[in-house]
């Protein structure tokens, strides 16, 4: 009897801690630290392949860039989930985050979002002056331009948001190289025209919940043949960028142009459509595929610079 209450005891922390460890995650939105982690990385690698230099002598600044990075966008992501608290639960997508539920206190969020946000800060800062600059744009733009600001007044919320997660190539490529050269704009430009597609075809899709929280989302406040347009600009503008990183060689050049293509046809489609939010689905799950291979592709075609 004693060991089976000792097993179930064990058992229920077991499942305290990942339930725990899943409220974490969710406060510091893993998803979107990891994937800035990729580019804030592609940055200072880019950087350093260009310049010449090994990589393997400066691993230091690897540590740097990518612990500093991480601390501040997972600071600033839970201070978009305290500064939402009031319309997470109205949609299905947020309902369940810990500063909804509860689990998390907001005087516990707050402290937690600005220890992560100074220690990130300092971490860039080890690594150069303009890395810890450009962290503080990146955290300004999310939390304040996007998150207090521009997200509950305006349709041009999502574009305003694009500018903080076009910033980590900038921060990681200032950690090696303070003045940005053409490739970091390169890689900022991408990631900010990538952006738009990507979140208007999430916003399709959550559209009700977006009108239920009274969220100005553009297929909200235009509709969807509107969004639709949109989406090919942001997608045809994207078409010339590859032109500005010349440097990783033809391969690159034609591999991006077939991605491109590929996402134009896709955007094309959608004004054909039957079902508006089946076609939002594949061009969101485009769009992950799209940055994943591109900045994958950046890496490798710079070892051959």
């Amino acid at each position: 009897m004693s060991n089976g209450r000792v097993i179930s005891t064990s058992a229920e922390s077991n499942v305290v801690t990942k339930s725990l460890l899943k409220d974490f995650l969710a406060l510091i939105k893993i998803g979107i630290v990891n994937s800035n982690l990729i580019t804030a990385f592609t940055g200072l690698f880019l950087a350093i392949q260009l310049s010449n230099e090994g990589f393997l002598q400066n691993l230091d600044l690897l540590f740097f860039v990518l612990g500093g990075t991480g601390l501040i966008i997972a600071g600033s992501a839970a201070l978009n989930n305290l500064i939402d608290r009031d319309i997470d639960p109205v949609m299905t997508r947020t309902k369940s985050r810990p500063t909804v539920t509860g689990r998390f206190s907001a005087p516990a969020v707050l402290a937690l979002a600005l220890a992560f946000i100074v220690i990130g800060e300092l971490l860039l800062l080890s690594a150069s002056i303009a890395a810890a600059l450009w962290g503080l744009a990146g955290i300004f733009s999310y939390v304040v331009l996007y998150s207090m600001w521009s997200k509950r007044r305006h349709v041009e919320n999502t574009i305003v948001g694009s500018i903080s997660g076009a910033i980590p190539p900038l921060i990681g490529w200032a950690a090696f190289e303070p003045m940005l050269g053409a490739g970091a704009w390169a890689l900022f430009l991408i990631m900010f025209i990538w952006q738009p597609p990507h979140f208007y075809a999430l916003a399709m899709r959550r559209t009700e919940e977006y009108r239920a929280a009274n969220i100005p989302m553009l297929p909200v406040v235009k509709g969807f043949e509107r969004t639709k347009k949109s989406m090919l600009a942001w997608v045809i503008f994207l078409f010339p960028l590859p032109l500005l990183l010349t440097e990783l060689g033809i391969g690159f050049l034609v591999l991006a142009t077939i991605l491109n293509v590929g996402w134009l046809y896709l955007a094309l489609r959608g004004f054909k459509a039957k079902d508006d939010i089946k076609w939002a689905t594949s061009m969101f799950v485009y769009s992950l595929n799209y940055m994943t291979i591109l900045f994958v592709s950046i890496i490798i075609f710079s070892l051959f610079v």
